[in-house]
């Protein structure tokens, strides 16, 4: 089993001022695919120690794999959410997902502010996430640790508040480049996993 680095679906400098070129570039070039290789490095050694029946290396392996997969899907995920401000990045339109984080959260704004408070709240490293649970049909703010996923719940909407995703351009501002990302999350993606969830 193969992991590679997905395509940024945008060039390094288009998410420009909310995500300098830079940082951008360190991101993804270094930090993403750094997740992408250890991941396929672990899992290699995974499956010699499986064909050697060799279960300590096998249970020693688990949390290089839990960590490095987590960082290399989350990442995934993050880029997806991001679009250029001139191809409609920040605009939430009429539509299905608006409707129920109205109906959920009072407004969007609303719901900005207080995923924007989870992750910056968030102690040392980890994601803020809006997800979606199946099971009473409903959305939800939440965060986690590291790269650990949301817990019961379909990622629609995740922003990295690791350091490398902003230390070289707003230094210890976390809550700046929290405040800034929002001019260019891509809402089209955040609506089409919803709507998959959903089903």
């Amino acid at each position: 089993m193969s992991h590679t680095l997905p395509k940024l679906p945008y060039a390094l400098d288009e998410l420009e001022p909310a995500i300098s070129k830079e940082v951008l570039d360190i991101h993804y070039n270094k930090h993403h695919a750094g997740y992408c290789n250890n991941l396929n490095k672990a899992l290699t050694e995974l499956g010699e120690a499986e064909k050697k029946n060799d279960l300590s290396k096998i249970l020693s392996l688990q949390s290089s794999i839990s960590f490095n997969g987590g960082g290399y899907v989350n990442h995934s995920l993050f880029w997806e959410n991001l679009l250029p401000q001139s191809k409609g990045g920040g605009i939430l339109k009429e539509g299905e997902l608006k409707r129920k984080i109205v109906a959920t959260f009072g407004s969007l704004e609303k719901c900005i502010e207080l995923l924007s408070a989870e992750t910056v709240g968030i102690q040392g490293s980890g994601w803020g996430w809006l997800g979606y649970c199946q099971k009473g049909d409903h959305l939800h703010i939440t965060s986690s640790h590291n790269h650990k996923p949301p817990q019961g719940l379909q990622p629609l909407l995740c922003i990295d508040a690791w350091e490398h995703a902003y230390y070289l351009q707003y230094k210890n501002l976390r809550a700046e480049f929290v405040k800034n990302i929002w001019s260019i999350i891509n809402w089209e993606m955040v609506e089409k996993r919803y709507l998959a969830a959903k089903q």
